[in-house]
């Protein structure tokens, strides 16, 4: 069997998916990144070669994510997408007419507008938490209740409490407010989800046309109530695909394979044996000009592999 892998290395959790030659989902690993991007990496590596048929040849690799230049330098990638392009790519491949993707991870959330198959339009949220999974993960936890349980219980609402939720500060002191209050958990929870809902639209989605199909993906998607909330709002379904919680994965592999297909001199892929290499990365400013980048770069038994983070090339070229 021949895969191609994608590899989605984000704030929060890490994914990994192989596809086949027909690019259906052979395999696919969703970790929590826990602050080590390359470990992760590591072990998505190797749980996902056990997981393989035995005999599979990788043809490609794609990374995507806010560290897909560094999974790319660790794997071997043929393919370095943004986030962005990813996400994109995946959602024409499962709804060839989208016209609105919407997806909410861990730390950032961002639309996306297609037209034609062609994006005309996105737009990013990286600097306030409110609406994402980790501030999600948090009220649920405020809350006495698993993340997992949180959407169930916000369906089971009645009559929704209003809670502000244009700010991560507002929205948990008004939570805990209508807590004083007496109002019931279900009630709040959903409140939350219908804050969280109008945030995005407010902020995010300020000023775009939301047309449908539109769809619904990252692992804020597994909350129904926050699905619930979206269809209420923009008054039409919201579609959340099979896999949403893997879409930029399923995309960088795609990406790996449509390169695949135009490259005569195979892939880059170092093999599942670097999931034991012993990698190092550091930082450091760069000098040269007034703008003083952060410069990252990687080592591999002390030989710098890559280095990354410039506002020109220098030291991309320097570490070639």
């Amino acid at each position: 069997m021949k895969v191609y892998l994608g590899i989605d290395v984000g704030s929060v959790t890490t994914k990994l998916v192989a596809l086949d030659e027909g690019d259906q989902l052979v395999s696919s690993l969703y970790l929590r990144t826990q602050g080590k991007p390359i470990a992760m990496v590591q072990q998505c590596l190797k749980e996902t070669s056990t997981m393989l048929p035995p005999g599979a040849q990788v043809r490609g690799v794609g990374t995507t994510g806010s560290a897909r230049y560094l999974a790319g330098v660790i794997v071997g990638a043929d393919v370095i997408k943004n986030e962005i392009t990813s996400q994109a790519v995946a959602s024409l491949h499962f709804i060839p007419d989208v016209q609105t993707v919407i997806e909410i991870g861990g730390q950032d959330s961002k639309i996306i507008m297609i037209r034609g198959g062609i994006v005309t339009d996105f737009g990013m949220n990286t600097v306030c938490a409110a609406g994402t999974g980790s501030f999600l993960d948090h009220q649920a936890s405020r809350l006495d209740m698993r993340i997992e349980d949180f959407g169930r219980r916000a369906l089971q609402s009645k009559k929704p409490v209003r809670i502000a939720g244009r700010c991560t500060v507002f929205a948990e002191s008004d939570m805990i407010h209508k807590q004083q209050m007496g109002h019931r958990i279900e009630d709040i929870t959903y409140g939350l989800c219908q804050a969280l809902v109008r945030n995005f639209l407010n902020n995010i989605g300020l000023g775009k046309e939301i047309l449908p199909p539109i769809m619904f993906q990252g692992g804020v998607a597994f909350n129904q109530g926050i699905v619930r909330a979206f269809e209420e709002i923009l008054g039409t379904q919201v579609i959340v695909p099979s896999h949403h919680e893997v879409m930029g994965a399923i995309g960088a592999a795609l990406l790996a394979h449509e390169e695949a297909a135009i490259r005569s001199d195979g892939t880059r892929f170092k093999g599942f044996e670097v999931a034991d290499a012993n990698f190092r990365t550091s930082s450091f400013e760069c000098k040269t000009c007034p703008i003083m980048c952060e410069i990252a770069q990687i080592f591999l038994d002390g030989k710098v592999l890559a280095r990354w983070g410039g506002r020109c090339d220098m030291w991309e070229r320097a570490s070639a």
